[in-house]
């Protein structure tokens, strides 16, 4: 039974590493995964996230229907896959207020750190399902 639909960037190195990594890990097959840079992406089928949104910072959907969104994410798909203590200081006040900011910075530079076009020019020449 899928309790988390993850949605990553298949074209940045780094996202597929991390992807890889808990496809591995993930032995009950708890977590779904799916590339939002496919144009098979319909954002009508997960809550209405669109491409933009999604391309700027990781989401998670439970099955219960919430949307998780940034730390969260992980901190919830290394739960399912049996490391759940590596993120639970995530969830400390100082320390998850600093890991909250690191993350924050690097979601808004993911794509230059990956030498990949600004998240605008990926929208706007986005040749498949325009949301």
């Amino acid at each position: 039974m899928v309790k988390l639909t993850l949605l990553f960037d298949g074209a940045c190195p780094l996202c597929k590493r991390e992807v890889s990594f808990l496809r591995n890990r993930d032995r009950l097959n708890y977590i779904s995964f799916v590339d939002i840079d496919s144009c098979d992406y319909n954002s009508d089928l997960y809550k209405g996230i669109s491409y933009r949104e999604a391309m700027g910072r990781i989401h998670g959907i439970t099955s219960s229907g919430e949307i998780l969104k940034d730390v969260q994410v992980f901190r919830k798909a290394y739960q399912l896959v049996g490391l759940g203590w590596v993120y639970s200081p995530t969830t400390w006040p100082l320390i998850g207020s600093l890991i909250d900011k690191g993350y924050n910075f690097w979601a808004r530079w993911r794509l230059f750190f990956t030498l990949r076009p600004s998240l605008d020019h990926l929208c706007s020449s986005r040749e498949c399902i325009d949301d």
